[in-house]
């Protein structure tokens, strides 16, 4: 089982390199991919070792639009011509035998999946945009953490951070009937959180974030999500909080050690959340229904469309800080 991947060495060198995918099992599926979605935290987290999932190299996509070409003996709820969407590969080896970590590997051209796993495929509904949903991890994590959350209708909520994922908490946060202000320091994130529901947008580098919330709510947020992921903006998110109120640590903030202010999070006798992972196969499934009834507009996000041959260069390109215009990528294969 052999295809091409996106494969990124230590020293952040990306390159498209024949691989080989190794064997498929009776429960596996061969699948030729279409679309992979671009996480731009969450895989430059793992390229610039804030995450580690393992060695280098590395291929690092883990949510991907695929048809299958070959199913396994013993599979029986797949069939081949059916399109999926899936998180992973089984292994991925270069030509010269150096085992790749995919984490996930859906930066590939094929894929070995094994349906019986906790990211294990699904069949994608026929009325859902297979580009859009090739993005489809991202509103997942989100739909998790707001339902961890509890966010209700009328609740006050903070979201800072309008990358993927605090858009897809925008768009969570207004389906369930909740009042939103959005945060970020890109004209463009802000423009789609409104597009996505917000009712009102904060740019973080014009505005005085802690006057422009209180202006708002002088009390504060009913639930503050921080969806930077950046550790440094910790205490800023949780001044916007009230008294009782929740704090969602959305965002990944990789495997080394957070400072927050106890003192500002004690006062205001904060519930803190810390969703984890995109919500497993019910966050799944609800995202696809969203997609299908347009009440989430995926697409409306793609600012990137990239050929998979072009693909090295355009994560170079984001790994040199050079690509704030970037939204929603997808790599076309």
């Amino acid at each position: 089982m052999n295809g091409k991947a996106l494969v990124c060495t230590e020293d952040q060198t990306f390159s498209m390199q024949d691989v080989s995918l190794g064997e498929m099992g009776p429960e596996d599926l061969f699948v030729r991919t279409r679309y992979s979605g671009v996480s731009i935290g969450t895989e430059f987290a793992l390229i610039r070792k804030k995450l580690r999932w393992g060695g280098f190299p590395i291929c690092t996509g883990y949510q991907a639009i695929g048809v299958i070409e070959r199913v396994g003996a013993k599979v029986k709820e797949f069939q081949p011509g059916r399109t999926i969407y899936f998180r992973n590969t089984k292994s991925i080896t270069l030509s010269d035998g150096t085992n790749v970590s995919p984490v996930a590997g859906t930066h590939c051209s094929h894929a070995v999946v094994a349906p019986s796993t906790t990211h294990g495929p699904a069949l994608l509904p026929a009325d859902v945009d297979p580009e859009a949903a090739s993005l489809f991890v991202m509103p997942a994590v989100s739909l998790y953490g707001t339902d961890m959350a509890g966010v209700g209708m009328g609740d006050l909520v903070v979201v800072q951070g309008a990358g993927l994922i605090g858009l897809g908490t925008v768009a969570a946060c207004a389906l369930r009937g909740a009042e939103v202000i959005a945060i970020d320091v890109i004209p463009a994130r802000l423009e789609a959180a409104r597009m996505l529901g917000a009712s009102y947008c904060i740019h973080a580098g014009k505005q005085d974030v802690l006057q422009a919330v209180r202006d708002i709510a002088p009390d504060g947020a009913d639930v503050v999500f921080e969806s930077t992921g950046v550790g440094s903006l910790i205490d800023q998110a949780i001044l916007l909080a009230r008294l009782g109120g929740k704090f969602v640590f959305q965002g990944n903030f990789g495997a080394g050690r957070i400072h927050l202010t106890f003192l500002e999070a004690h006062a205001r006798q904060l519930r803190a959340f810390f969703p984890c992972d995109d919500g497993y196969i019910p966050a799944r499934r609800a995202v696809m229904r969203l997609l299908a009834s347009g009440a989430l507009p995926l697409g409306k996000l793609i600012t990137h469309r990239v050929p998979a041959e072009e693909s090295p260069a355009f994560y170079d390109k984001i790994n040199r800080n050079q690509a704030d215009d970037v939204l929603g990528a997808v790599i076309v294969w």
